[in-house]
């Protein structure tokens, strides 16, 4: 019999795992962006992409991490990370750079949500060392929205 206690942290690993695919996933895309933009911006958006991207991959083992401290398994395979991503793909290479500073900046604004609830979350599961990872996590993805926000005006 499952006490209450195993389904808070099943939702938790869940959603960590999920927000694990996010972060891969917008790994992926911010350095395609950062390999495809062109224009007169090129010079600034390649490096701010670049920087994005390096500051996104940085957190994707902390985020397996915690999931296997919760006694579970993560993410084994590309097809494991585009099922659980809400990450959009971007095939085309030839996006303005306003269409992917937005993209990429809408795409942040929704892993900063998906945190957010992940942050109910562990509180839920009584995971104070998530909760705790989960600022900065947050702090780094509001950042890059703010960037790519103020990159637009």
């Amino acid at each position: 019999m499952a006490k209450a206690g195993d389904n808070a942290r099943k939702a938790l690993v869940d959603e960590l795992n999920g927000v694990l695919a996010d972060h891969l996933a917008l790994y992926i895309k911010t350095k395609s962006f950062h390999w495809h933009v062109a224009g007169p911006r090129f010079h600034d958006l390649h490096l701010l992409f670049d920087t994005q991207a390096t500051a996104i991959f940085a957190v994707v083992d902390l985020i397996a991490e915690r999931v296997r401290k919760n006694d579970a398994d993560t993410l084994t395979s590309i097809g494991a990370i585009a099922g659980r991503t809400k990450v959009k793909d971007q095939d085309k290479t030839s996006l303005s750079a306003e269409k992917m500073v937005a993209e990429l900046r809408d795409d942040n604004a929704a892993l900063v949500a998906r945190l957010k609830k992940l942050k109910q979350l562990a509180g839920d599961a009584g995971d104070n060392a998530t909760d705790g990872l989960l600022d900065d996590w947050t702090d780094q993805a509001e950042q890059r929205v703010w960037f790519l926000s103020q990159t637009l005006k």
